[in-house]
Order: C-alpha cells, then sequence, then structure tokens
C-alpha cells in the first residue's frame, strides 16, 4: 500500500485540479456581474467569494458559465447595464419584485440565444419595447416571459414573438402598450398556456385565431378601455381555458351559446363592458366555474334555472344589469360553497329567496336595488357565517322585527337596508338588542326610510360600530350625548331629518374622532363589495377597505341651534364637517382651525355672525368650504387657500368682501364712514332739539309756575280752572268707553 501512495495523491491533486477548472466561474461572466450598476438595501449580496459561481442567486454549468441570475426580493436599485449582454451563455433571468429602474439597453435580449425564463416584473423599468430585440425577437428558448408591473410603453409587434415556438406564458400586464393584441401569438406560439395583457392601452378588438391554443389556460386583456367589439368566435375552440378575464374594457354583444364548450373554465370575468342579451340557458354545464363576475353590464332577461348546476361557484356577481323576473323561483340550495352572492341593481321582484339560507357558505350578499317586498324572516339566522348583508332601495317591511332577527347574526359586520320601511317608527324598545346583539356590527345603514321617532337607546349597545347612517329621515328629538360611547364610531351621518336642540360638547369626544389609531384595522373578505355612499348629489364608492372612508360627521338639514362649542376641536381626526342649513348662531369657532385633516367645511344657511377666522388658514388639506348665506363681515382672509373657492362658497353674506367675492374691503369700508358721518349728523341734530326743549321746559316752567308761587289771585284762579277740567275729561271718558265697548 505505501508504494501506492505518492502516485495516489498525484492522482488526487489532478483530479481535484481538474474538477476547480472546470467549476471556477467564467471571468468575464465575473467581471460583467461586478460592473452591474446594482445597489441593495439590507442584508447586502454576498458576493464576496472569488469563484462568483458560489455567489448569491448566481448558478452556473458544469463548464463555469453563468445560466441563473436569481436574484427576486432583494432590494435591488439602479438601473440594468449592457455589460449584463456578456453573460452569454444566460438561460433564467430573474429581477423581479425589486426597485430597477430606466429603460433597458437597445437590443438587450440580442446575445442570450439560450434564454428560458425571464422575469422582470414589479419594477420601474422604462422604455419602447421595440428597440430591445433584433430582427428575429425573441430566442427560439425563450418559454417564460414575465415584464410586468413595469412602465413600459410601444406595441407587441408580431415579429417579435414568431420564433418563440416554445413560449407558454407571457405576461406584460400593468406596462403601457398600444396598439393591437398580436394576432398570430398562436400560430408561433401554439404550446402558450398564459397570456396576460391586462392593465394597458391596448386598441382594436381581441384577435382572432385564440382558438389555436390548443394548450391556453389563461387569458387575461382586462383593463384596456379601448379594446371592443365582440368576443372572437374561436375563443370557445379553447377547450384548455380556466380562465378567462376581460374586465373594464369596451367590449360588447351577446355572450354566445358555445361557451359552454369551455367546460373547464373556472373563472369568467367579463364585468364592466357593454355586454348584452341574456345569459345562456345551459349555462350550467360550465359546472366547474367557482367565479362568474358579469356585473356592470347590459344583460337582460331572467336568470337560467341551470345556473344552480355550478355547484362550484364561491362567488356569484350580476350588479347592475338589466336582469329581470321573480327570483323567489330560483333554487340556490345547490350552491353549498358559495360565498358571495351579488345581485344588486337589477329588476328582480318577489321575496327574499328562502333557498339562500340553505346556502351555508355564504358570507356576503347584496340584492339592493330592486323591487323586493316583503319582511326579513328569521331563518337567516341558520348563515351563521354571513358577514355582509345589503338590502337597500326595496319595499322591505316591519323594521322592528328584521333589527330583532338581524341582532342574533353574530357575525354581521354590515348591515345597509336604506329606502325601505317607508313611514315606520324607529324601534324603540332598547331590551330588543341583547347584551350580545350586533356584537359584531361595524356599519348600519337606514337612511332614506323617512323613519320617526328619536334615536334609539339600543344603538349605545353597539361598541364596534364605525359607521352609522340614519340622514332622510323624520328623527325627533336631540343628539343623545352617549354617541361618545360608542369608541369606534368615526362615521356619523344624521343629515336631513327634525333634530333639534344644540350641537352636544359629549360629540366631541368620539374616541374614533379624537385619538389616531393605533393599530390598522382588519379587514373581512366582504370588503370586496363596494359601499356607496350618495352626498350633496355625488356618489362615493370605497370599495377595498372600510377605512378608506373618510371620518366625518354630516348633520346639516336639521334645526339645531345655539352655539358651536368651542370644544369642536377634539375632533382631530375628523375629514369632513357639515354643519349647514340649521340655525347655528355666534361665532364661527375658531377652534375649528385646530382640525387640520379637515377636506371639506360646510357651515352654510346658518346665522353665523363676526368674522371668518384667519386661523381657518392653516386648514391646509381643505378642499371644499362653505359659510355661504349666514350673517358674516369683514374680510374674507387674504393670501391664502381661501380666496381658492368659488365664489359661491361666500355669498349671500353682505358684510363679507375681498376675493373671490367682487365686492372690495375698501368699498365696505367707505360705506361704513359714510354711515356714521351721516349718523353723527344725525346725532347733532337731536343734541340741538333736546337743549331747546330743556331751555323752553325751564323758562316756561318758572315764567308761570313762578307767577303762581308770587301771585295769589292767579294761584286761585287757576286751580280753579284744573278742577273744571278734570269733570269734563271724566265724563268724555265715559262715553268713550261705553261706546268702544259696544262695539265687542
Amino acid at each position: 500500500m505505501a508504494d501506492f501512495t505518492p502516485q495516489y495523491l498525484l492522482f488526487t491533486l489532478i483530479l481535484l485540479g481538474t474538477f476547480s477548472a472546470n467549476h471556477g466561474c467564467n471571468q468575464i461572466a465575473r467581471k460583467s456581474l461586478l460592473s452591474l450598476p446594482f445597489t441593495t438595501s439590507s442584508p447586502p449580496l454576498n458576493w464576496s467569494s472569488i469563484d462568483c459561481c458560489l455567489w448569491d442567486g448566481i448558478s452556473c454549468d458544469l463548464k463555469g458559465q453563468v445560466t441563473h441570475i436569481w436574484l427576486p426580493s432583494k432590494g435591488l436599485r439602479g438601473s440594468i447595464s449592457s455589460v449584463l449582454g456578456n453573460v452569454s451563455r444566460l438561460s433564467h433571468l430573474n429581477l423581479s419584485n425589486n426597485s430597477l429602474s430606466g429603460p433597458l439597453p437597445t437590443r438587450f435580449f440580442s446575445s442570450w440565444n439560450q434564454l428560458r425564463v425571464l422575469d422582470l416584473s414589479n419594477n420601474h423599468l422604462a422604455g419602447d419595447i421595440s428597440s430591445l430585440f433584433s430582427s428575429n425577437g425573441w430566442p427560439a428558448s425563450i418559454q417564460i416571459v414575465d415584464i410586468s408591473k413595469n412602465d413600459f410603453n410601444g406595441m407587441i409587434q408580431s415579429l417579435f414573438l414568431r420564433r418563440a415556438w416554445n413560449l407558454t406564458e407571457l405576461n406584460v400586464s400593468h406596462n403601457g402598450f398600444t396598439g393591437h393584441i398580436p394576432s398570430s401569438l398562436c400560430i408561433n406560439s401554439p404550446s402558450v398556456r398564459l397570456l396576460d395583457f391586462s392593465f394597458n392601452n391596448h386598441s382594436g378588438q381581441i384577435p382572432t385565431g385564440l382558438g389555436r391554443c390548443s394548450k391556453l389556460e389563461v387569458f387575461r386583456a382586462g383593463l384596456n378601455y379601448y379594446l371592443s367589439g365582440q368576443l372572437p368566435h374561436d375563443i370557445y375552440n379553447a377547450t384548455e381555458l380556466t380562465e378567462i378575464s376581460l374586465p373594464f374594457s369596451n367590449l360588447s354583444g351577446p355572450i354566445n351559446s358555445d361557451i359552454v364548450n369551455l367546460t373547464k373554465l373556472t373563472m369568467l370575468e367579463l364585468y364592466s363592458n357593454q355586454f348584452s342579451g341574456k345569459l345562456p340557458l345551459n349555462i350550467g354545464k360550465l359546472s366547474k366555474l367557482k367565479r362568474l363576475l358579469l356585473q356592470m353590464n347590459y344583460l337582460t332577461g331572467s336568470l337560467p334555472q341551470s345556473l344552480t348546476n355550478c355547484t362550484n361557484l364561491i362567488e356569484l356577481n350580476l350588479r347592475f344589469n338589466l336582469f329581470c323576473g321573480y327570483i323567489s323561483t330560483l333554487n340556490f340550495s345547490s350552491l353549498q360553497q358559495l360565498t358571495m352572492l351579488d345581485l344588486g341593481g337589477n329588476e328582480f321582484t318577489g321575496k327574499f329567496p328562502a333557498s339562500l339560507y340553505s346556502c351555508k357558505s355564504l358570507k356576503a350578499i347584496r340584492l339592493a336595488q330592486n323591487r323586493l317586498e316583503g319582511q326579513i324572516m328569521p331563518e337567516v339566522l341558520q348563515l351563521k357565517l354571513l358577514q355582509y348583508l345589503s338590502l337597500g332601495v326595496n319595499k322591505l317591511t316591519d323594521l322592528t322585527e328584521a333589527i330583532k332577527v338581524l341582532s342574533g347574526c353574530k357575525s354581521l359586520n354590515i348591515v345597509i337596508l336604506p329606502l325601505n320601511f317607508q313611514h315606520e317608527a324607529m324601534p324603540s324598545d332598547d331590551s330588543m338588542v341583547g347584551s350580545f346583539g350586533f356584537e359584531n356590527l361595524r356599519v348600519l345603514g337606514l337612511g332614506g326610510c323617512q323613519l320617526t321617532g328619536t334615536l334609539p337607546s339600543w344603538l349605545s349597545k353597539l361598541k364596534k360600530l364605525e359607521v352609522l347612517d340614519l340622514s332622510f329621515n323624520r328623527i325627533t328629538g336631540s343628539i343623545p350625548g352617549w354617541l361618545s360611547t360608542l369608541p369606534r364610531l368615526f362615521y356619523l351621518d344624521l343629515s336631513n331629518n327634525l333634530i333639534s336642540s344644540e350641537f352636544p360638547k359629549e360629540l366631541c369626544d368620539l374616541p374614533a374622532l379624537v385619538l389616531k389609531p393605533t393599530a390598522p384595522p382588519v379587514e373581512q373578505s366582504y370588503s370586496k363589495f363596494p359601499i356607496f355612499v350618495s352626498k350633496n348629489g355625488t356618489s362615493y364608492q370605497y370599495l377595498t377597505y372600510l377605512s378608506s372612508m373618510p371620518p366625518a360627521i354630516y348633520i346639516g338639514n336639521n334645526s339645531l341651534s345655539g352655539n358651536v362649542p368651542i370644544e369642536i376641536g377634539h375632533l382631530l381626526q375628523l375629514h369632513v364637517l357639515d354643519l349647514s342649513q340649521n340655525s347655528f348662531s355666534g361665532n364661527i369657532p375658531c377652534q375649528i382651525s385646530e382640525l387640520t385633516n379637515l377636506e371639506r367645511l360646510d357651515l352654510s344657511a346658518n346665522k353665523f355672525s363676526g368674522e371668518i377666522p384667519a386661523s381657518l388658514t392653516s386648514l391646509h388639506f381643505l378642499s371644499w368650504l362653505s359659510v355661504a348665506n349666514n350673517d358674516l363681515n369683514g374680510m374674507i382672509p387674504s393670501g391664502t387657500q381661501l380666496q381658492s373657492f368659488d365664489r359661491s362658497a361666500y355669498e349671500g353674506n353682505p358684510g363679507l368682501c375681498g376675493k373671490p367675492l367682487p365686492l372690495e374691503c375698501a368699498n365696505i369700508v367707505s360705506q361704513n364712514r359714510d354711515k356714521e358721518i351721516q349718523e353723527e349728523k344725525h346725532g347733532h341734530g337731536n343734541l340741538g332739539f333736546h337743549v331747546s326743549l330743556v331751555l323752553g321746559f325751564i323758562t316756561g316752567f318758572w315764567g308761570v309756575c313762578g307767577a303762581l308761587v308770587f301771585n295769589k289771585y292767579w294761584r286761585v284762579a287757576y286751580f280753579q280752572f284744573l278742577d273744571n277740567l278734570k269733570y269734563s275729561l271724566l265724563d268724555l271718558g265715559h262715553v268713550w268707553t261705553g261706546n268702544e265697548l259696544s262695539k265687542f
């Protein structure tokens, strides 16, 4: 054994040397990587080794050629340099989810003949994509291209893809591409499985030929507002499709009955287009559908009975169409997976479908803006997971029973029932909501019901309530101080009622409007359903989060009076304050200027007097203001954003002057001075009159009385005259009194 040891060691060293030579990284590639103008956030990349094949995110082949640069989500900043083209054997490049910016080098992809995967998504890269290719376009090796969520522009031409025979995924979404969607996709790349052109500026029609993509599973081209025309007929031949997503475009025409050939579809998103006609009668053949989103189109007719054969449906949204029919006849009980149902904004009639009570997975129901009648039945308590219920703008009755029933739904977060229960009494029985009733309620909307009575005390039990809308009713009485005991209430709308008394100081202590929230709100799945709010003729839609609603107090158009308390300055989180069309008086509290988050302030149509507080100029976020139709005077604070509002914000205050009003303050001063002069002149004339009167009185008194004092005969004759006169007046008075009494 000892005789072979030297030879064995020599062989080992040679083998290790050969192995090291074969596995050390290519020096050209190493220098190119080191010269990349990247910076990284903490922690930095570990690129300290001599062998770049051992670096973070770098892989090599057996010959030391760099084949993979895989650096997603590494906090990279800077630009992509042309030296990257020196890494000629690159097959995988992933720089996604970083902060890279700027244009890509010209003919960036030309030197990579073996590139299979390119992922530059979610950066800030920009420029015209047409300058990045040679005349041959993508290399034949390319399989996956994802350049989504950048700022690229230009046209995606068909020649870019003419050699992309092995392409399986193409994602160019969330950019600024224009022009037509390439028409030869499926000819050049018949194996493609995913095509995503959404969130761009593509125009024209969706090209024909998609039916040739025999392996196409996902087709997305939504949010291209200039896409028009009908769905190409041959798209129904792409029978491997599992997802079609084309929302927010300008597509039109009917949904062809051949769509039922796509039996593997799990998602069909065609919302916010101009599709018309009826749903295919046999749509139930799409039994694998999980999400059917057709809202905001012009679809008509009744819902086909076969729809309930789509037993895998999780979300069904047909909101804002022209559907009609007696909805109670539709049997929803087979939809046991259904969690979200939105049929709002149609013309359905009948009662709340009893079969929905069998859909135990339901979390959100919207049937608002239809023609439904009847009552909310106790069976709704079977929906243990129900969080969101919107039945507004129907013809429902018996609010008292509805509150009793719904208060037992322990998962309910949002209840929106406006424009129902017309002219009923506000439920006032405090015991109707128990200590655990509405225990998770965050939103209660009962506006426009013309409800009578006062604000019920059971509302004080809703300790998780954040939004309360009781506008456009006939509520009387005062604003109760116990509202300040609701720790999360940040949106209060009591406008357009008959509420009287004063602005309660307790309202200035609403915790959610005084203190900044310490933790972000926990949003639920129902937040996919938007909440609509109409104010001053404008509709607002709060789509994603309840927390996107502005902290607000609306108490306009009531009969409130008195001074606005100076404690109003406590509401530091307030964004909207509407006190309009009441009878508030006194000065505008300067403490309003402490509401530095205020965006909208309406004090119009009251009886405020005095000057506009100069401190209001500190409200830098104020975008809407009205103090019109009060009794304000003086100059509008100048040199501030208060001059940027329309003159209508100040009209109806004769004493106000300065921009934007046409009346200059110099004219007001001159008019006031003239008035003072006139008053002074009038005052001097009165003084002369009073002096003359006094002097005349003195002269007359001593001229007559003095003579009576010093002359005895004159004195006796004078008092005899007074006695005779007294009896004459008594007789006259008796006659006058008798005559006047006879008239009554």
